[in-house]
């Protein structure tokens, strides 16, 4: 018997007066302690995670989810906030019965583990991402349809988006690398592994300005099975708290590199009254403090870090860096 099973003398006095009393019955206990020690157990679909790769599994979508939602929350420019909702383990066949149609499904590859997977996202969230990158305000929709090929193109690309979030969360386990291979509104037509394969179902509860949905994210056991040794929380620590090689500083160099910052080209600059500006029509000229071929400021954000000449190529209007400044000034804000 295990210790949190055995009874204190205090206890036994209290149990002895309540069955004394009559406030407890004695058949009623020995029902519901049969009750208690019987586990049901499906042989026709085992689980094939134990609890701790399931709890790894969790905290993996749980950085996932943070990620997301800096992501999104800077590219929508509105409040985004996804939550892992739950993860469990059902049949292929379950999951796809319990999807909405028409919805967004995005079929996906996850090199170098065979197989694909699934991204499945509320339509309600789908309608409401388009909304935003379209400078709508986000407004929830009244009647679910299907997605225009314009709308398709758009949501393909938020969900690379997505997908870059989901390399950097499971970065610390497997260096994956998730590829968007088509997109589907009709669960029926899906079909990445047989019906009563096992898979694991991690569900984030999402809310994208005034929507709120669900995010499903199907991943077949199979797929995992080749890495299922590495789902424990010793791995997953022990991986978190590697030393920085210079392996992982050049990983941090070239996502760097790949970040993109606001450049401001500054033409010139004058005084004005507020009564000049009210008067200022179509044709008027304002007179800068830069002569026409002489450089001009150039900014990465607030930072004065080039001098350029301005001009045109191939029909564009163009900057040549003639300069570089080696002692870099922060200069006050600036509008877009």
């Amino acid at each position: 018997m295990a210790d949190s099973e055995v009874l204190n003398q205090n206890e036994i006095d209290s149990l002895l007066n309540a069955l004394d009393s009559g406030n407890v019955d004695v058949e009623e206990m020995k029902e519901s302690s049969e009750t208690d020690n019987v586990k049901k157990y499906d042989f026709r679909r085992p689980n094939k995670l134990s609890k701790e790769q399931m709890r790894t599994l969790q905290m993996i979508h749980e950085n996932f989810a943070r990620l997301l939602t800096t992501s999104l929350s800077t590219r929508l420019r509105s409040m985004v906030s996804f939550e892992v909702a739950s993860i469990e383990q059902l049949s292929y066949r379950e999951f796809i019965r319990s999807l909405p149609e028409p919805t967004i499904i995005g079929i996906s590859e996850l090199d170098p583990l065979d197989g694909q997977f699934i991204f499945e996202i509320n339509p309600e969230v789908g309608f409401t991402i388009i909304d935003r990158l379209f400078g709508g305000l986000g407004k929830p929709i009244d009647e679910i349809r299907s997605f225009t090929d314009i709308e398709q193109v758009v949501l393909k690309k938020a969900l690379n988006w997505v997908m870059n979030s989901f390399t950097e969360a499971w970065e610390n386990l497997i260096e994956i690398n998730p590829r968007l291979r088509e997109l589907e509104s009709n669960p029926q037509f899906t079909q990445i592994v047989p019906d009563n394969d096992m898979t694991i179902i991690i569900t984030l509860s999402a809310t994208v300005a005034d929507s709120e949905g669900l995010v499903n994210i199907c991943i077949p056991y199979i797929m995992l099975e080749p890495i299922v040794s590495h789902l424990n929380a010793q791995h997953w620590f022990s991986s978190t708290r590697k030393e920085k090689t210079n392996e992982h500083l050049e990983k941090l160099k070239e996502r760097v590199k790949k970040a993109k910052v606001k450049l401001f080209a500054e033409l010139g600059a004058t005084d004005l009254t507020v009564e000049d500006i009210l008067y200022l029509k179509q044709g008027d000229i304002v007179k800068l403090n830069k002569k026409v071929k002489e450089p001009i400021d150039v900014r990465v954000g607030k930072i004065k870090k080039f001098k350029a000449i301005p001009g045109n190529f191939n029909k564009q209007h163009a900057l040549k860096i003639v300069k570089v400044e080696t002692e870099v000034t922060e200069e006050g804000d600036l509008d877009e």
